[in-house]
């Protein structure tokens, strides 16, 4: 029988690569986007991350959550630094979530205050997936619009406390292996993990109505 983390990983795929590919991210990473695109998703990210990390100190001690809060990961002052560089010193005089963003912090803090299992399908999803494929969006950045290699502009992108990406990738996995949940909240969090896909396409899908495709 497959892991938890596997399981986790192949049921949601599909739409992982639905976002993957979608046009907003498919025009930013070929560079048919000018920098104001990049800096509108980062505001975006900012809205989610601040939902997810709000309430880590919270769910510390829970016993499903708690192993999964990892103050190297937390990625809030990281997205601030970049959003102060995009934006200027008065970033959030400015700053505003999509609909679909909106909703997406929502449910995240929704299930931190009530589900810690459905914050673990919000917090797999969201960090090991920018720890793994936003290194291509970092790359692209600095390439496009020559930030600084991992310097302001792309420092959300740039896990300075993981020293091998690959080894605590391998940990965390395990620690969804382990989680102290049934089978039954295990499908639970699997089918929240496929909402956060869907979350994050809604996203693109709202980003590419302000910011059409250039080819």
């Amino acid at each position: 029988m497959d892991s938890f983390a596997t399981l986790i990983r192949t049921a949601s795929q599909t739409q992982h690569t639905e976002a993957e590919t979608s046009p907003f991210m498919a025009d930013l990473l070929g560079g048919r986007l000018g920098v104001a695109a990049y800096a509108r998703y980062t505001e975006q990210l900012w809205f989610v991350y601040r939902a997810l990390e709000d309430a880590a100190q919270a769910l510390r001690s829970d016993p499903v959550a708690g192993p999964f809060i990892r103050p190297e990961l937390m990625r809030v002052a990281a997205l601030e630094r970049d959003l102060a560089h995009l934006r200027g010193p008065d970033w959030r005089a400015g700053l505003a979530a999509l609909p679909a963003t909106a909703g997406y912090a929502e449910r995240v803090a929704e299930c931190a205050r009530r589900w810690p299992g459905g914050y673990v399908a919000h917090h797999y999803t969201r960090y090991l997936g920018d720890l793994s494929g936003g290194q291509i969006i970092r790359d692209r950045a600095e390439r496009v619009w020559g930030f600084a290699r991992k310097g302001d502009g792309v420092r959300f992108y740039v896990f300075e406390e993981i020293a091998n990406p690959a080894a605590f990738k391998r940990e965390y996995r395990e620690l969804l292996d382990t989680i102290a949940v049934d089978d039954l909240e295990k499908q639970r969090i699997v089918d929240e993990c496929r909402r956060a896909f869907a979350f994050n396409g809604a996203i693109f899908r709202e980003l590419s109505e302000q910011f059409p495709l250039t080819a």
